[in-house]
């Protein structure tokens, strides 16, 4: 049985003549995982917006065509009639998360479904169970791909037998990705019917039932998956000459950090070099963000020190506007730091100059989008227009924590050419975080990879492929 049925669908938001989605024929049956992929802005959240009631009943716009979901016409249907029906997980775990612990996250989902109390606690140690998470710990202190992990929970917690998963790949890990999409795969043959949006299809692919691809709104079947992943596959070519070690900029000496009683960090030592690309690696969890952050001076050691060389003024402990114009830092979650009303202020307003905004406007790519309000760009678009802001003001040292998240192939290579250009052209010193597998060796001349808190191992680019082989 069809779970999911689009006749003839076709969307134009209000205000707007063009068609975001064009005349759409689309299903998902109960017991298959379909994946849905296209490049960055085709329709994509359109798409699912429609089928989880998100349009027309709190984004409006002109929709035609019919929607069936479980056999039935869901026009008139509230968003809470459609939401007992279909679960959803968005791209932005942190917008979803309520609570403060996981368990009463995964709770407050099962009450607003009036689902008995007796029942309430039998569904949250199964859904812990299945993701791998612990009810007692605070969501604050998840990595990004452990928040991703609960969302999901929290949707199977509800039990509506139609999912849908929007980039639930994106801050996770090689070995959690694969776990997630067995996890999937058993949910399928159970009976479930999920609809999978995802940019890392040589992750996803292996795993679904069936292809579709969207392209300037129209949404055609795939037969051969082989040859579609092959037509996808972008080969990222890293040129860059920036192997020589500058002077030291930072010395982590024997540094630990604790959060509410969890040693996140211990033990660490290591030098950071001008002009280097640092790579960091590691499962979620194990303190690649937090790191990132102490290196910001976002957070202070609990014990031990970084001690940095940027500019004797700083010190080593002081923080101030200064700081953060030598050192940028471009978060996991791009909604943390947009808050100017165009991208255009959003760049020009820790700019350099007003010479160096429009430079970095046009070295991103987004001219066409520069008087849109950043946050009705799609999650990939934001990412861009976050590193844009944070470059635009030049700092010595560029910190990046997941930015290809939300990156078609071609965005993902059109970004990291960008990224070593920049880094080429302004001699900064760039360290990143990233889980995918795709750019990670063509971002770096040298990785750490940390495990339970540690340093487990640390080497040149290659150590990169190797750490996604093993």
């Amino acid at each position: 049985m069809k779970a999911i049925e689009l006749i003839g669908v076709s969307f134009s938001y209000h205000g707007f003549e063009n068609n975001i989605l064009k005349d759409v024929n689309f299903s998902v049956s109960y017991g298959e995982i379909a994946l849905v992929s296209g490049f960055s802005g085709e329709g994509k959240s359109t798409l699912i917006s429609i089928i989880s009631g998100i349009i027309p009943n709190i984004i409006t716009g002109n929709i035609t065509g019919e929607i069936l979901i479980d056999g039935k016409s869901i026009q008139g249907y509230t968003l809470s009639q459609t939401c007992h029906k279909v679960g959803i997980v968005l791209q932005n775990a942190d917008s979803q998360i309520i609570h403060k612990i996981v368990e009463d996250e995964i709770a407050f989902g099962c009450e607003n479904f009036a689902i008995p109390q007796d029942k309430i606690g039998i569904q949250i140690h199964r859904v812990c169970n299945i993701m791998r998470i612990d009810k007692t710990a605070q969501t604050r202190s998840l990595s990004g791909g452990q928040k991703q992990r609960l969302i999901t929970a929290s949707t199977l917690a509800t039990g509506q037998k139609i999912l849908i998963l929007d980039e639930p790949l994106a801050n996770l890990d090689t070995a959690s990705a694969k776990e997630l999409m067995n996890i999937l795969r058993t949910l399928a043959k159970a009976g479930y019917a999920i609809l999978v949006v995802e940019h890392r299809i040589d992750m996803v692919l292996p795993f679904v039932d069936m292809v579709w691809n969207i392209c300037a709104g129209v949404v055609k079947k795939i037969e051969n998956k082989q040859e579609y992943l092959l037509s996808q596959a972008v080969t990222i070519n890293d040129n860059s000459n920036f192997h020589a070690k500058g002077k030291i900029l930072f010395s982590v000496n024997h540094m630990g950090f604790t959060f509410k009683k969890k040693e996140i960090l211990k033990d660490i030592n290591f030098e950071i070099y001008e002009g280097e690309r640092l790579l960091l690696l590691g499962e979620n969890g194990c303190g690649k963000t937090t790191l990132l952050r102490l290196l910001a001076r976002l957070y202070k050691p609990s014990y031990g020190n970084i001690k940095q060389f940027i500019h004797s003024k700083f010190g080593n402990h002081k923080k101030s506007k200064k700081w953060f114009k030598s050192v940028g830092i471009v978060y996991q979650n791009p909604n943390y730091q947009l808050f100017m009303p165009t991208v255009e202020q959003e760049i020009a307003f820790n700019a350099e100059s007003k010479e160096y905004a429009e430079q970095m406007i046009h070295l991103f790519g987004l001219e066409d989008l520069r008087k849109r309000h950043p946050q009705s760009l799609s999650e990939g678009q934001k990412r861009r227009v976050s590193i844009a802001a944070v470059a635009a003001g030049n700092p010595k040292v560029l910190l990046l924590d997941e930015p290809t998240v939300g990156q078609d192939y071609k965005g993902l290579c059109e970004l990291v050419k960008i990224l070593n250009k920049l880094h080429e052209e302004s001699g900064n010193t760039m360290i990143t975080i990233t889980h995918d597998m795709r750019c990670a060796e063509a971002l770096c001349d040298r990785v750490l990879v940390l495990a339970d808190g540690k340093i487990k191992k640390q080497g040149d680019k290659s150590l990169a492929s190797q750490f996604f082989q093993e």
